[in-house]
């Protein structure tokens, strides 16, 4: 089965203020070629730039007979799927353990549909800003949170390390296109 790697981020300046600026990026590895996407929004949250990254990225893809591997620093993004809280969330009605309306359910349903339409996908969980300085140490830590998936070698952590640092320099561009725009105008 072909295999695509996507790597995706998602920021917010001033998160959770009124007035912000959000940006993504998400690049996407199959067989060699690398294809890099990023975008921003104006009065976001983090989460939700989280969420547009993976849902672009997945929208580029046209095969679905895929093996499709998503990394992110996302705990929001990677427990959804992982942990199948959107399963109870559906059996709730889109409502909370606390009774609550599920935060981002305009984002939520049209990506868990997206996963769903591939033949396997496998959430990665990374930790957020990584250094390499201490990649013992945070191997030891990817290897442990990503129990369910493959151990990863101390030269594959490095280059998911610097495809992390990629897509958050990505997300960052979208914000600062967006800040300027905004300034601008």
């Amino acid at each position: 089965m072909k295999k695509v790697n996507i790597y995706t981020d998602g920021g917010c300046s001033n998160n959770q203020a009124r007035e912000n600026f959000g940006g993504w990026g998400a690049i996407l590895v199959y067989g060699g070629q690398e294809r890099e996407l990023y975008g921003s929004e104006k009065d976001t949250t983090n989460n939700r730039m989280e969420m547009t990254a993976l849902i672009e990225a997945l929208k580029v893809l046209k095969e679905k007979d895929l093996e499709v591997n998503i990394f992110s620093d996302s705990s929001y993004l990677v427990e959804c799927f992982t942990k199948g809280w959107y399963k109870k969330w559906r059996k709730n009605n889109w409502m909370t353990a606390s009774k609550k309306p599920v935060e981002n359910q305009d984002l939520w349903i049209p990506l868990i549909d997206l996963v769903a339409s591939f033949t396997q996908v496998n959430f990665h969980r990374v930790k957020g800003h990584l250094k390499r300085d201490s990649e013992k140490e945070m191997t030891h830590w990817y290897n442990k949170y990503n129990e369910n998936n493959p151990p990863v070698t101390s030269r594959r952590f490095e280059e998911i390390v610097a495809y992390n640092h990629r897509v958050d320099a990505l997300a960052n561009r979208g914000i600062d296109e967006l800040k300027k725009k905004a300034s601008i105008n």
